[in-house]
């Protein structure tokens, strides 16, 4: 029998679309993410940063203007925030323009935060957060033996939703003859209906979450049992298959199903790439390059946004395209020195923003390399014109 956790937090993409659809405004926009685990002494380390950085940034506006009393009342409330922060999450990303709206949106994170950053344009900026979706997507864990079986949608490096199924405990019998042979074919199919079981919770939960990529763990027994019950649209969502005792905790089968997620995207990410250039270099459905990607966002071409990981490796345009945010980007940051180019920051959250505003897939490269004679970016397409 199945017994459910429901999911307890907002899905992530919708509030990235919200973010996209905000319209520029001559205020300051403050974007801000903070790494908020704690160093080897136990301490906080962003207080100072967030103290710095606002002080610094309110001291560049004119005095008794609209844009430093939207800053300053932005400022106050984020002081606010971050004294009522729960101790457990470990990144945080929040966007506020009070002269918009008292705009305001916190984002708290299981998953870390790179670095401290601070971001003031004319719009949310959202490429650090579209990253961290891409390096931890939601996905299915099945974690199962021959009679229990619990499934995890794990998303942000947290749970969101678990399901569990405990069905009755069958063991191989030590009787002889016909008894045997009867109470082995009743193991058999009392087996043969949990998997049944645990691969029909797992299809609904699958419908219903959206889910992309399924993991199963269990032992030599159990793993084939599924393999080959599973029908089509499952299996060929199944990314691979490790062995995990049951009674792992939710903290150890997500870091061993993380763990082989992201080698299979790291293969994945060269196949793609691979695919994108045969596609560019063959006339057909890829554009390679800023200049192209972004003519093809504006024309609503791009089915998928193949960008690098890291906006230092963005080649520059000369001009973004009409209908781009105005204004430069100011950026603060913890990161180290020479690793920040505003003019790239700009350019890759155009990009990031639109693909978010027309329903591209979104797929970070995090191998520089691999997009370096692309200029860092390119598109696979719905359609050509």
């Amino acid at each position: 029998m199945a017994n459910t956790t429901p999911a307890s937090i907002t899905p992530l993409h919708d509030q990235l679309e919200q973010l996209a659809a905000f319209e520029p405004v001559d205020l300051p926009v403050l974007s801000l993410y903070l790494d908020l685990t704690a160093d080897q002494h136990g301490r906080d380390r962003y207080d100072q940063f967030v103290r710095k950085t606002l002080a610094e940034r309110m001291k560049s506006l004119p005095p008794r203007s609209p844009e430093l009393e939207s800053f300053e009342r932005d400022a106050t409330k984020i002081r606010d925030y971050l004294g009522t922060l729960d101790p457990s999450i470990n990144g945080l990303a929040l966007f506020a323009c009070a002269g918009a709206g008292d705009f305001f949106e916190a984002i708290p994170l299981e998953a870390p935060v790179d670095q401290h950053w601070l971001f003031v344009g004319a719009v949310p900026h959202i490429y650090p957060l579209a990253r961290l979706v891409d390096q931890y997507p939601r996905y299915a864990a099945v974690v199962l033996d021959t009679n229990a079986a619990r499934i995890f949608v794990f998303g942000l490096s947290r749970v969101e939703r678990a399901t569990e199924i405990t069905n009755e405990k069958t063991r191989r019998g030590q009787m002889g003859g016909w008894s045997q042979n009867r109470y082995q074919r009743h193991v058999d199919h009392m087996r043969s209906q949990h998997v049944k079981e645990v691969v029909d919770t797992l299809g609904q939960l699958v419908t219903t979450e959206q889910i992309a990529h399924i993991i199963i763990a269990g032992d030599e027994v159990v793993v084939p049992m599924v393999r080959q019950q599973l029908p089509k649209p499952l299996a060929e969502k199944v990314i691979d298959t490790i062995k995990l005792d049951r009674g792992a905790d939710e903290s150890t089968v997500l870091q061993a199903t993380l763990e082989l997620l992201r080698t299979k995207d790291a293969t994945t990410d060269a196949e793609v790439v691979e695919e994108l250039i045969t596609q560019w270099r063959s006339g057909g459905l890829g554009v390679a390059g800023p200049e192209a990607t972004l003519q093809a966002l504006t024309m609503g071409q791009v089915d998928q946004l193949v960008i690098a990981g890291t906006p230092a490796t963005l080649k520059r345009v000369q001009k973004l395209p009409e209908g781009s945010a105005p204004g430069d980007v100011q950026v603060d940051t913890s990161a180290p020195q020479g690793t920040v180019d505003p003019e790239r920051v700009k350019l890759a959250d155009e990009l990031v923003t639109r693909a978010e505003q027309t329903a591209a897939r979104i797929r970070f490269i995090e191998n520089s390399e691999l997009l370096a004679d692309l200029g860092g970016v390119g598109a696979l397409l719905r359609f050509r014109i």
